[in-house]
């Protein structure tokens, strides 16, 4: 049963779920919601499991009719979402009702919000997921592209009655204060150094982890290009080798750039390391202009705090 129509798509609204992996080797991204964190608790909110497709809005500007009564979550980026003109709470569960229209405004902060519907979206899988990835035209349901006008998503009805059989009927979760990023503070991203790590000077680390980045207007969901004191290894160039999610790739002028779920597969560029994964979702949410900072961490540091999120969530990537 059809559980909400498109009305306006948006700037840009993908299907994601947690992504495609063990595609790699095929050539094919990742893909997958690029601020888990909005993502897992969008899918907790709603008493869903940890893998099911929802809605990443970017940057707002999209409208829905409900078709069926239902209960939805929103996380991310402040949208100022209007439900049938009337201000909804975000990060937490609400009730919506058939004929109700759902409106998002522009980001005011942040750049994507999550759009979760009890029981998740019921979308085909390609390879394991229903992620959209548009440079690889596959996921979704235009091979990869956004959604269109007069598209339609239903909620999977298999889930729904789990939920309800568990639960009962009614679903009433709020995020705690603290779980809610101010998506307007500066950041500062930890770094587990690996790859061609040893290639820098030290003196270009140091350059490196003292500066100050900013995010340019060149950022999607490949990757964060940024703009700050350039640094450079001791090498041009590399052989191709495969690319993890978070790498810090460093071109040929020096700018760094974050690699995020929609990468390519293979790289030639030297790499300092990766951004800990953890971190990442709040790096995904800045908008270009934001400050960027780097810091120096171990695998230990970070694992552990991965380790809970992952945990919590059920998780198992």
């Amino acid at each position: 049963m059809v559980t909400m129509e498109v009305i306006r798509p948006g700037m840009l609204t993908l299907i994601q779920d947690i992504g495609r992996y063990g595609a790699g080797a095929q050539g094919l991204s990742q893909g997958g919601a690029v601020d888990l964190h909005a993502y897992c608790w969008a899918n907790y909110l709603l008493g869903n499991s940890a893998n099911r497709a929802m809605l990443e809005i970017t940057l707002g500007q999209a409208e829905f009719l409900v078709q069926q009564d239902c209960h939805i979550a929103v996380t991310g980026a402040d949208m100022q979402p209007l439900l049938d003109g009337m201000p909804i709470p975000m990060w937490q569960s609400v009730a919506v009702k058939k004929g109700q229209k759902l409106v998002f405004g522009f980001a005011r902060s942040g750049l994507r919000a999550y759009l979760a519907v009890q029981g998740g979206l019921d979308v085909p899988k390609i390879l394991g997921s229903a992620s959209s990835v548009p440079r690889n035209q596959l996921g979704g349901l235009h091979q990869g592209k956004g959604l269109e006008k007069g598209d339609t998503l239903s909620a999977s009805q298999v889930e729904m009655s789990l939920l309800q059989e568990q639960e009962g009927q009614s679903v009433s979760r709020q995020a705690s204060a603290r779980f809610i990023p101010d998506y307007s503070k500066p950041i500062q991203l930890r770094v587990i150094e690996s790859y061609q790590h040893t290639s820098f000077p030290e003196s270009e680390k140091q350059r490196f982890y003292t500066g100050r980045y900013t995010v340019s207007q060149e950022t999607d969901r490949m990757g964060c290009k940024l703009l700050g004191e350039p640094i450079h290894a001791e090498v041009d160039g590399i052989v191709s080798e495969g690319i993890a999610l978070g790498a810090i790739q460093i071109p040929p002028n020096g700018q760094p750039i974050v690699l995020l779920n929609d990468r390519q597969t293979l790289g030639g560029y030297p790499k300092l390391g990766c951004v800990a994964r953890i971190d990442l979702p709040r790096l995904s949410q800045a908008r270009p202009g934001t400050e960027v900072m780097f810091k120096r961490a171990t695998l230990s540091e970070v694992i552990e705090q991965w380790q809970q999120f992952s945990r919590f969530f059920g998780l198992s990537l």
